[in-house]
């Protein structure tokens, strides 16, 4: 990535500036399109909720963010993504560094086959950011308490990350995404094969994250995004229906679709 795509970007970005937009992005799979002409803010330091029914594209849309759709050969996205000024999708992005400051914690927890350490370590290594072996545990500590994590796990780290149980894994996982100080962190259904306890930690986890990270949460239960969200954004068959504040659209949508769905009418 251009070296202007980076902290100095970041730090020049305007608090009232949303951090990422998204005009007019069309997703196609082949012939068949997935995203209709979407156009999206999201707001710094603030959590966004993508929800809407099953198959309505809110996936497909996340991973926009950071280009993993680029992974899949039939994927094709047009449209214009911004991230803190610059465009994502441009010829020389780096998309390697582009994922680094845009993390991902995908819907089930996949922790690397290496210790809790070497888990979180991966990225920084990999990377570059850690200037010495004191630097890069120091990485790794920080890392572990900010995913609300290292008190569990502090006289194991050379444990295989895989020994955790479902919610420290996805917990780890949130570690090793913000071991690469990322700005963005994109969360796909982050709780959907947890149980209600592990669930309330990761959802508590969120609250305290938000003010050092963005981050985008997709989640089919409503009940969750009303929970942990200060914006909601409701997709439909493809299409970004409404968006605004999590309170407006839960209390008063503006669009019937939308209203339909939160009571329970389309889903």
């Amino acid at each position: 990535m251009e070296k202007n795509m980076t902290e100095e970007t970041a730090a020049q970005t305007d608090a009232s500036t949303p951090i990422m937009t998204a005009r007019g992005v069309d997703v196609f799979y082949g012939k068949k399109q997935a995203i209709k002409n979407v156009s999206l803010d999201i707001p710094e330091n603030q959590i966004t909720a993508l929800i809407g029914p099953s198959g309505c594209g809110k996936s497909t849309f996340l991973r926009c963010f950071n280009r993993m759709n680029d992974t899949i050969d039939s994927c094709r996205v047009t449209g214009d993504i911004q991230f803190a000024g610059q465009d994502i999708y441009a010829p020389k992005v780096d998309v390697v560094a582009l994922r680094s400051r845009i993390g991902m914690v995908f819907q089930k927890a996949n922790p690397f086959p290496k210790s809790i350490f070497d888990n979180v370590a991966y990225g920084p290594k990999i990377h570059g950011l850690s200037k010495s072996k004191d630097h890069l545990e120091d990485i790794v500590i920080t890392s572990l308490r900010r995913a609300g994590l290292y008190d569990e796990v502090s006289d194991r780290l050379d444990e295989p990350g895989t020994s955790l149980s479902g919610g420290q894994q996805q917990r780890l996982c949130i570690a090793r995404a913000i071991a690469v100080d990322p700005q963005i962190i994109l969360m796909d259904e982050p709780c959907s094969a947890l149980d209600p306890i592990a669930t309330a930690i990761i959802e508590n986890l969120m609250d305290s994250m938000k003010e050092k990270y963005t981050i985008v949460i997709v989640t089919h239960s409503m009940q969750q995004a009303a929970r942990v969200s200060q914006q909601t954004a409701f997709f439909h068959l493809g299409e970004l229906v409404e968006s605004g504040e999590t309170e407006s659209i839960f209390t008063n949508p503006e669009q019937e679709r939308t209203q339909n769905y939160i009571s329970g009418r389309i889903g």
